[in-house]
């Protein structure tokens, strides 16, 4: 039993070339082949080496197989040639029709009692499950495959599944147990002298490794697994290995060894035939140019790995396509008189699908166009929209500029009126104090007579310095010009005097020590001590200026 491999196999396309040129070219080319194989294939083994590149063929030399089985009622041979299409539909990708394969061949071996086979197909079984995602059902079969090799002493179908439930426990993240059963299969191998096994562990043990991220290690075996493979000439697995190999030294930032194993890979494959893993190398190419650096390098791969992929898909369509013939013309003979009635109920399903189809994409194209036809309008009334909301935003735009200069000009007087207000306050003062000066003058003199008159007079002065400014008039001005000033200052400080309001406006508008002296009627002294005050009620720092900080008040 030889491990399995899913790296399709294709032909090389030296040219770009229309899909039913590729089908034909390749469809031509395996009749040739399938009647090549027919005379030098003996074995399903060999049988399973072909399908690696043409599975067409493959299928078609077991179909004959299969025939010849039937007409000699030789079960073994039949139980072998349902196995080996379950393989070959695993190796296509079809999981489902592989599983009904297998069970066939299941029922055959158990009815001979062949257990050897049965081991090796429950085997098979466990290795669909992994690809099924049903991990819990492949171990269930690889421990039924291990107990049976054991019971039948074969150490190499024994080693096989060992390595399948390693691989298992991988899958699961478990690598402590996955090293257990890949070291177990990697000495049974050993002890068999199976250097083809012995490879397949050396990479299984590398995979894990390399998962881990314990590169040294995973690169000694990967080297071991390219050993083993050259000796057995097995050059699909050398391949993989050295791109393997190519992935570590681009992991461990060690390009230049990187480019040359990954180049290796990809002249080996070229060699060949094998579009999958040319595409996979030069895939791993770009990535390790653009790693380093190299740009041109890596756009050139990138673009040849993305031609190959097309290539791949071009031709793998080509071959399902030939690989499903093949298969339906072995099953046809046998059930010929039901494929005839089937054929007729297709047909009819076929007609009415097609009238369907018809109409559902009748119906499809006519929503389409009723669906682009309302996008449009809708994208036309869009459009209108949003020209009319710019040009609205525009209008907005206008007037609120209007508007603004028209503030700024109401602002501007409404502070020249400030200003004129202020200075004919400053003025009044002025005179009031220099009258005031010149009655204490006159009261120094020693007339008695006049002496009481004109000291009522002075403090009847110096009371209306101080009382009689339009404060209210001045106050209500200095609001309209500084709106919400004072509402925001008294929820910062409550506490706030209406003495506290004019000192704070006065300094507000910037006016001089003197000035607010001449406006409050007090001395410098005085105002010293009331600003003192005013930065206390106000905590302000000893560094921090006054004024400044109420003009940072808006």
């Amino acid at each position: 039993m030889f491990p399995l491999k899913f790296a399709g196999q294709l032909f090389t396309a030296k040219m770009r070339i229309s899909n039913n040129i590729i089908f034909s070219v390749v469809f031509l080319g395996q009749l040739l082949l399938s009647q090549l194989a027919t005379a030098q294939v003996d074995s399903f083994k060999e049988i399973r080496i072909l399908s690696q590149n043409y599975p067409d063929s493959a299928i078609t030399l077991v179909k004959k197989q299969y025939a010849k089985a039937v007409n000699d009622r030789d079960l073994m041979l039949q139980g072998n040639c349902l196995q080996a299409i379950g393989w070959l539909c695993v190796n296509q990708g079809h999981y489902a029709q592989a599983q009904d394969y297998y069970f066939q061949a299941d029922r055959i071996y158990t009815q001979i009692n062949a257990k050897q086979s049965l081991a090796s197909n429950w085997t098979d079984i466990g290795e669909l499950n992994i690809f099924n995602k049903q991990h819990h059902v492949a171990k269930e079969y690889f421990n039924k495959a291990l107990h049976a090799f054991k019971g039948e002493n074969d150490r190499n179908g024994e080693a096989s599944v060992l390595g399948n439930i390693g691989h298992l426990f991988e899958k699961e993240g478990h690598y402590d147990s996955a090293f257990v059963y890949q070291k177990q299969a990697l000495a049974i191998y050993r002890e068999q002298t199976n250097r083809n096994g012995e490879a397949t562990i050396h990479e299984n043990l590398g995979s894990i490794y390399e998962d881990l991220g314990k590169y040294d290690s995973a690169y000694a075996h990967f080297e071991k697994a390219r050993n083993l493979y050259q000796q057995t000439k097995d050059n699909y697995g050398k391949i993989v290995v050295i791109n393997n190999m190519g992935d570590i030294f681009r992991k461990t930032n060690k390009y230049p060894e990187s480019i040359q194993l990954t180049q290796l890979a990809f002249r080996l494959a070229e060699n060949l035939g094998d579009v999958y893993q040319m595409a996979s190398t030069t895939k791993d190419l770009s990535k390790t140019y653009a790693l380093s650096g190299q740009m041109d390098s890596a756009y050139f791969y990138a673009e040849r790995s993305r031609k190959l992929v097309l290539e791949l898909y071009s031709v793998d369509g080509a071959r399902h396509t030939a690989f499903f013939q093949a298969l339906y013309d072995m099953n046809q003979k046998a059930e010929e008189i039901e494929e005839l009635q089937t054929n007729k109920r297709m047909n009819s399903i076929l007609l009415l699908g097609t009238i369907l189809v018809l109409i559902l994409l009748s119906i499809l194209s006519y929503v389409l166009y009723s669906r682009q036809k309302i996008k449009i309008k809708t994208q036309i009334a869009e459009s209108r929209k949003q020209e009319a909301e710019r040009e609205l935003a525009e209008i907005a735009l206008k007037n609120q500029l209007l508007e603004d200069k028209q503030l700024k000009q109401e602002l501007t007087l409404k502070e020249k009126e400030l200003t004129s207000h202020t200075l004919n306050l400053i003025r009044s003062n002025q005179f009031l104090e220099e009258l005031r000066d010149e009655l204490k003058a006159l009261v120094k003199d020693d007339r008695r007579d006049q002496k009481k008159p004109m000291q009522r007079m002075v403090q009847q002065i110096s009371e209306h310095i101080t009382q009689g400014i339009h404060w209210k008039e001045f106050m209500g001005t200095f609001e309209r010009v500084h709106h919400s000033f004072f509402e925001k200052l008294i929820k910062l400080f409550p506490d706030l005097t209406a003495a506290d309001m004019r000192l704070i406006a006065l300094l507000k508008i910037n006016l001089n020590n003197t000035d607010i002296a001449i406006l409050l009627g007090i001395s410098q002294d005085s105002l010293r001590v009331a600003r003192h005050r005013l930065r206390k009620k106000l905590k302000l720092e000893q560094s921090e200026d006054l004024a400044g900080y109420l003009f940072r008040i808006s």
